[in-house]
Formats: structure tokens, sequence, C-alpha cells
């Protein structure tokens, strides 16, 4: 098994010397994405926003992946909504922050670039003066738009801009408007350089408490360990690991050189990275996706997969039918072209959580958790196709994210994005990192969220619905759970889907269905 997996190591790297950029464009480009930073060497003014002084040797460098989100045509950047039960405090919000997130180094440094060491990027830490990170706008009383619609549209606005490099690289939004689901609305905006979506959010539920009980920790449910094979069993799961690693690394050098999906009306732009995003969530039944995925002997994850196959089925084929009315298709009819090749690039987490209770005494004590973005992805193909049968849309997902879960894809693409910018640059390593999942059509993650009900800072949380912009596809799908509910959450480029509730309608239809099949049956 080692020896099959350093050999498509060695042709993945191979291809990549081949193909790698000099160091003076990866510098170059690396001035483009981050512009140098002064360190002043003084202890800080009445504002608190000028670097503190601190010996070189102090200064941590950026990982490679870290660098890797700060390339022009994936700067990617994290955004979670959160909604409150009650209107927001903001100075009991501040109060906290001060004692809680403002713990971690990484939100209370710079990055900033030494020039004099060749471009390399450095955590530099600085006084943080949280009037302004945390931005409480004013709310006016004759909105000419609905209260959803203004959210919205000013989360809209936050993904059509970007944060200021002269502070660390986060803000705090406090909509005290009523919506539909929340008294008020919490938005979170973070560079994805400061860790994965798996840090992020232990770490964000690391500055919670249970509803039930402001001194606990909320609790998030952890993965079970598959049970390990016996005798000739083990034998054969080594070799079809080895098997299906060597065939999925060759999938994904084939897509850097030439393989990509088709264009279908969910392909957006070249420059589609760089576009405003809508974000928008609904939320639908944990206990009935927990049903279908008892029922269909499965994963959450894989249910979750299956009704984005379904739901996706029935949105494209309503575009397709748009575009041949003159033909007289209707939504009635399968306008679904042949052989449609689509694929997902499904984000993984290859590491453990860090855990709420290390996060929060890391906070507390100043103690060090495994931190940073440790995620891989698997180019997930998914089943374009109108079935008569919803139950086939979980059975095809079943097949394959089993497919993948016997595969080191993952483990893998991450190694390489590690190792690959240490060897021959940014530049280089952003090719395995950005054109690969840049030629798939939608980005897929799911986030586990906790069991109960908890309260930020003292204020109950009525959802949690985390999602991303600047990503290099026209759409992104987020699940992430809580409580009792999954929330469903969408970030797309609206000229590419100009409809996105729309597309929620076919999602949402497409679950009911699926569960109504699965009740009839059991």
């Amino acid at each position: 098994m080692v020896e099959a997996r350093h050999l498509s190591i060695s042709i993945l790297l191979l291809f990549f010397i081949l193909k790698s950029a000099s160091t003076m464009e990866t510098l170059e480009g690396l001035k483009h994405a981050l512009k140098p930073i002064r360190i002043v060497p003084k202890e800080g003014d009445e504002k608190g926003m000028v670097v503190k002084r601190h010996d070189q040797e102090d200064h941590q460098p950026l990982s490679p992946m870290a660098c890797l989100f700060h390339e022009p045509d994936c700067n990617l950047y994290v955004i979670a909504m959160i909604g409150s039960k009650t209107r927001i405090d903001p100075d009991v919000v501040k109060a906290n922050l001060v004692h809680s997130l403002l713990k971690h180094p990484r939100f209370f440094s710079l990055q900033v670039m030494e020039e004099e060491k060749g471009g390399e990027m450095k955590w530099v830490p600085t006084k943080v003066n949280l009037e302004k990170h945390v931005i409480v706008p004013d709310m006016c009383s004759d909105m000419e738009t609905s209260s959803d619609k203004y959210v919205e549209d000013y989360i809209c606005n936050l993904t059509k801009t970007t944060l200021d490099f002269s502070k660390p690289l986060w803000d705090l939004h406090l909509l005290n408007v009523k919506t539909s689901d929340a008294e008020a609305v919490a938005v979170f905006r973070i560079h994805h350089s400061l860790g994965d979506g798996t840090s992020l959010m232990s770490l964000l539920l690391a500055c919670t408490r249970k509803a039930s009980d402001p001194t606990a920790l909320p609790s998030v449910p952890m993965m079970k360990k598959p049970k390990s094979s016996a005798g000739s069993g083990k034998w054969w799961k080594a070799f079809r690991l080895v098997w299906n690693t060597i065939i999925d690394v060759l999938m994904v050098i084939a897509t850097v050189l030439f393989l990509k999906d088709r264009d279908t009306p969910l392909r957006g732009p070249p420059n589609v990275g760089s576009t405003g995003r809508r974000i928008i969530h609904r939320t639908i039944s944990l206990e009935d996706v927990v049903m279908i995925k008892n029922a269909m002997s499965t994963t959450v994850n894989d249910v979750m997969v299956g009704i984005t196959q379904a739901g996706l089925s029935r949105y494209l084929n309503r575009r397709y039918a748009e575009g041949k009315k003159n033909k007289g298709a209707t939504e009635k009819k399968n306008n679904l072209p042949k052989n449609l090749s689509i694929r997902a690039t499904h984000f993984i987490n290859i590491r453990p959580s860090a855990g709420i209770h290390t996060l929060a005494e890391m906070m507390e004590k100043g103690s060090e958790a495994k931190w940073g973005n440790w995620i891989g992805y698997v180019l997930l193909p998914l089943s374009i196709a109108l079935r008569d049968n919803p139950l086939d849309y979980i059975q095809k997902a079943k097949e394959a994210m089993d497919r993948k879960k016997a595969s080191l894809e993952a483990l893998y693409i991450h190694s390489m994005a590690k190792s690959i910018p240490n060897l021959f640059g940014t530049k280089t390593g952003s090719v395995l990192c950005l054109k690969v999942p840049s030629r798939t059509t939608i980005w897929f993650s799911n986030v586990v969220g906790p069991q109960e009900e908890i309260a930020f800072f003292g204020h109950p949380i009525a959802y949690i619905a985390p999602s991303c912009f600047g990503q290099p596809n026209a759409l992104m799908i987020h699940v992430v759970s809580y409580v009792d509910k999954m929330n469903i959450i969408l970030s797309v480029d609206e000229s590419t889907v100009p409809d996105p509730h729309q597309l929620f309608d076919d999602l949402e239809e497409s679950f009911n269905l699926i569960k109504n099949v699965v009740m009839a049956r059991d």
C-alpha cells in the first residue's frame, strides 16, 4: 500500500515539476495578493491598531495552505450567519470577545509580508480595536424591503468587499432586525487563511454555552471509527484502498491537464471567484433526515448528497426546458442532456476536530490546540437524471461516497497542497488547490453542529448558517446540523443562478418526495 501511494505521489510531483512557475512569478503573485505592511517599532497608539514590538523569532510564518487562500483567483472567505432569539447587545458581545475569541493568536495577528526575506508571510501580533471589528449598522425603521431581504442584501454586499489587511482578518456585524426565523442576526466574516470550517466552527462553539446550563460547553457528536476487518477481508480492503487511490489520483491529474465538467446552467464564467454572492439558507427536519438514513442504512452525509442530486436534477431540467420552449419543451418532460457530467468538490476534514473543550481551554488558559486548514477534498461524480424512484438518488449517493471512503484521495490532495508550495512555490501549489476544484461544477461541505440549544454570550441561538465566498465556482452548498434541524446554505453567483430560491424549492420538494416514499414503504 505504501509503495503504491508513493508511486502515485511521485507521478503527481513529476507533473508539477514540469508545470511549476518560476520563483519570481510566485513572489510577484504573492505581492499582488498581499501588500507589504511595515512593522512600526513602537508600542501602539491610542486606537490600539499599531503593531506591538516583538522579536522576529516570535513571528510565526503562514502555512502553505494559508498562503494559497490569498491567491488572486481564490481569495476565500468564510461567512457565518447566526440567528439570535433575542436582540443582540453589542456591549455584551464586545466585552466577551476580549476573553474568548481574542485569546486566539490568529484573531489578534496581522499577516505581514517581509520583503527582505523573499516575500515570506508571517503572523505578527497587534493590538485590536474592537470598534473597528464589531460593526453595528443603523437599522432603518422604514425599510423599503422586507427584513429578510434586507439581511440577505446586506450579506450580499459584504461579499463584494474584502477585509483591510492593516488589521486582523475578521469582523462581526450585528444586525438587530427581526426576520422570519430570528430576532437578530450576527454575521461573522473571516478570511479562510485563519482556519478551516471545522476549526472555525469549533472555535465559535467554544464561545458559546448550553442554553440550559450557562456554565457548560455544547456537545457535538463524534464520528465513530469503522471496525477493522480481519483475515482475507482485511487484505481485500487494503488492496481496494490502494487501487481506488491510484485511480482517484490519476483522475486528479487528468483534471489538472484537460478534464473538466461540461458547460451547464450551473457553470460560471472564468472570473466567477471575484463576483459577489447571494447567500441564503433554509431549514429542514434533522429527524426526517435521520429517518431516511436509518431506512436506507447509510449516513446523514449520504442522504444530503442524495437530496442535492435530486434537487439539482429538477432544477437543471427546468432550466433546460426554458431554453427549449420554442421546441415545445415543458418541465414535465425530460430535458436533460444525455451523459450529463457534473462533479462536486466535496471537502473533507482529514483530522479529528480540535474539539470544543480543547479550544475553550486554549482561550481560557493559553494552551495550544491543533489549528489551521486541515482539509482535503474528493472529486465526487453526481448522478443527475430524472428517476422514477426518488430513493435511487440516495442509493447512488451511498455508492459514490462508499467508493470515496475506500480511498486516500483527500489525504493525498492535502499532502500535496502542503508539500508542493514548500518545494516549488505558492503559485504552483495553487494549481492543485484551485485549478482542480474550479473544473468541477459545485462545492459541497457538511459540518456537524451542536446537539442542544446554545447561547452566544447569553443570546440564545435560533440557527447557524456558515458558507463561503471567493471560490472559483458559481454554486456552493453547505449543510450544518443544529439541535433537531438541518440547515442548507447556498452561496451562488447570481449571474449564473439567478433564481436561488427556486433551487431551494427544488431541493425541498426532492427531500419531501424521498421522505414520503420512505414513510410509505416503512
